[in-house]
């Protein structure tokens, strides 16, 4: 272990953690430990290393919206350190549906399988197919959206905290109509931003003090995040909060073909902290999902559904962190009302 750790150049307690496969050890810190063993001509143990040539589907949405690449690239890393080499599947509108790419990834023989925003967070599809899998013994983690009723890890941002994160600052700016831009309500983290949300507004029971809930439903798509910035904006919202930095780029578009200035006359706050969001103009205000922090746990949730572990999978949620930018300013001295946008 002396000479592992010289080599490595870690501590003693981190070569017995890897060796033990304990948590607490970053994938690359693993990766880095395994590799000194192999290079000091010790043998790694047969536990701490996967069957030759094994896969893990990774399913994802289309890789438009960056945090998905961002994921996919993090999980990837982490089941390399592994000896695992993933199999990426990526769903886009029309395309392969989730359902076939599961039964693709059985016939090669896969170890396991992560889903990440699949249709396990859509409530108005089955469970069925993930209890089905569950009993075929496949292990397997979901990715944002818990359901009831299926026995496998799952993994997500704590959306509803996110949201109150977002309102408490847009109101120390001294806004106090704040509008939520989301994609199609039948999504698990949609409900759950827009409860934070009401919440947040203080708006549970459907009108806070400045009335009903100012919240504009669409798609997760640039063009999604336009649409709903006018409609919120004319019903006079001051700052918005999107459910993805997408529509949040959407959404400062079409602000400016409104003829309005961020953030002087709109406040905007994405969602995800995807990457070259701190480059946009303004920089953009955003939440930031902690996904080299997921991407751990969703790697260490697979693995232990891969060596038997009996225990119940866990339920792991992780908390969002503001990121603020330029994007976001005190309200302006005159409310938005009755702008009409710029066609």
């Amino acid at each position: 272990m002396a000479e592992v750790a010289a080599q490595a150049e870690v501590s003693e307690a981190t070569v017995s953690r890897v060796l033990n496969d304990k948590p607490g050890v970053s994938e690359a810190t693993r990766a880095t430990v395994l590799t000194a063993i192999g290079v000091l001509g010790f043998e790694v143990p047969e536990r701490l290393r996967p069957r030759a040539g094994a896969l893990v589907g990774l399913i994802t949405p289309e890789l438009t919206n960056p945090i998905f690449p961002a994921f996919a690239q993090t999980i990837e890393s982490g089941l390399a350190a592994r000896g695992f080499t993933s199999v990426l599947c990526t769903q886009t509108p029309g395309g392969v549906h989730e359902d076939v790419y599961v039964q693709m990834l059985l016939d090669r023989g896969v170890a396991g399988i992560i889903c990440i925003s699949g249709q396990h967070a859509d409530t108005g599809e089955s469970v069925a197919r993930y209890v089905t899998l569950q009993q075929q013994g496949v292990p397997l983690v979901l990715v944002n959206g818990y359901r009831e009723g299926v026995e496998a890890a799952f993994v997500a941002s704590d959306d509803a905290s996110a949201m109150q994160l977002a309102v408490t600052h847009l109101r120390e700016l001294g806004h106090t109509r704040i509008g939520l831009a989301v994609g199609p309500r039948q999504y698990v983290p949609v409900l759950e931003k827009i409860a934070g949300f009401e919440a947040a507004m203080g708006a549970g029971t459907g009108a806070g003090a400045d009335g009903p809930p100012l919240i504009a439903v669409g798609q997760f798509t640039v063009e999604g995040g336009a649409h709903s910035t006018t409609t919120l904006i004319e019903r006079g919202a001051t700052a918005i909060i999107y459910a993805s930095d997408i529509m949040a780029l959407g959404g400062m578009r079409q602000a400016r073909r409104m003829g309005l200035c961020v953030p002087r006359d709109l406040s905007i706050v994405g969602y995800d902290d995807s990457p070259l969001m701190a480059f946009t103009d303004p920089p953009l205000t955003t939440l930031r999902q902690s996904v080299t922090e997921m991407s751990e746990a969703i790697v260490q949730a697979l693995m232990d559904g891969i060596r038997g572990n009996t225990d119940p999978p866990p339920q792991l949620v992780f908390q969002s962190e503001l990121v603020v930018r330029g994007s976001t300013a005190r309200v302006p001295s005159k409310h938005l009302h009755g702008v009409t946008a710029v066609r």
